[in-house]
């Protein structure tokens, strides 16, 4: 993945954590590995029984529309 459409994966990320940040949680981004994007959850989103539904209903969906190359969103642990 290019420099540019990871760039543009930040950004993405950043629209999308006022949203996480007004219910406790927050979102950071860790690495691309093969076009799959590496995040990591925090607060509380960080073990929330709803965070799969949010990497894959937001997250996944926002960063699809702009950087179409990306395959996918992967929670990493801590």
């Amino acid at each position: 993945m290019t420099e540019e459409a990871i760039s543009k994966v930040k950004e993405c990320i950043e629209t999308i954590r006022p949203n996480l940040q007004a219910d406790g949680g927050d979102i950071e981004f860790v690495e691309v590995v093969d076009d799959i994007v590496k995040v990591r959850l925090h607060g509380a989103c960080h073990g929330c029984p709803h965070a799969a539904m949010t990497l894959q209903s937001i997250v996944e969906n926002v960063i699809t529309e702009v950087v179409p190359e990306v395959k996918g969103i992967e929670n990493v642990e801590f």
